[in-house]
């Protein structure tokens, strides 16, 4: 009756509550370069970081190329829309499983870090840090030439985000004229005490931007609000 009762009460309990490994396995689609969709689940490859879909980086001469997007694309055609099996080790502040994914035994991740296109993430992980020195040595994909190390370029951008928003939001001294962009692309600025002025919200990284004077504004190519 016991041995029942404890089986009976090991059956409701999850498999994460009994440290049993949690799988999550299925087609991969890539989100990115270490970042998968499995079954509807984001998972975070653990251990490595590879550069941002926006990122850029250096080959050989200097000549920047779009090293974020062709890492996602080098996963995806590596796949081939193979059946992944991953392993979660983790779960992160968005909620994603960080997992090592393999195709057929060989570790996804692994396999970035080797082929250039990821780094090991020493900050988590060191176990793909040998895989990062082949890569390196062979000058392979991101290590060819020059590039920002993920984690520093993320943080640099939302460094220059806080700066954005702040610009955005204090005027310089003396230009208080607000210079917006609408929906349909028309420039126009708005004058303190005009209808609009107090809601529009500039915004730096669409075009947006403060004027000294309806003159300067005019003069940029901007007309002024009708109210």
């Amino acid at each position: 009756m016991c041995r029942l009762l404890v089986m009976f009460v090991m059956f409701l309990i999850p498999a994460w509550a009994l440290g049993a490994p949690i799988e999550i396995a299925g087609r991969a689609t890539v989100v990115d370069g270490d970042t998968l969709a499995v079954n509807q689940k984001r998972v975070r490859l653990w251990g490595i970081d590879a550069p941002e879909s926006a990122q850029q980086c250096a080959d050989p001469h200097g000549k920047p190329w779009p090293c974020g997007r062709r890492a996602a694309n080098a996963l995806d055609a590596w796949l081939q829309g193979r059946t992944v099996r991953c392993v979660q080790r983790d779960v992160d502040r968005y909620g994603r499983s960080v997992a090592e994914c393999l195709v057929q035994g060989d570790s996804v991740n692994a396999w970035m870090v080797r082929s250039g296109w990821a780094v090991a993430y020493r900050e988590y992980a060191t176990a793909y840090v040998g895989a990062e020195q082949l890569a390196r040595t062979g000058k392979r994909n991101l290590w060819q030439g020059a590039f920002q190390m993920p984690a520093d370029y993320r943080r640099a951008q939302r460094a220059m985000q806080g700066e954005d928003t702040r610009a955005a939001r204090v005027p310089p001294p003396g230009c208080r004229i607000k210079g917006n962009i609408s929906s349909a692309g028309a420039r126009i600025f708005h004058l303190p005490g005009q209808r609009d002025y107090e809601q529009t919200r500039i915004q730096l990284h669409n075009g947006e931007r403060w004027f000294c004077s309806a003159e300067e504004a005019t003069a940029a190519g901007w007309r002024a609000a009708k109210r």
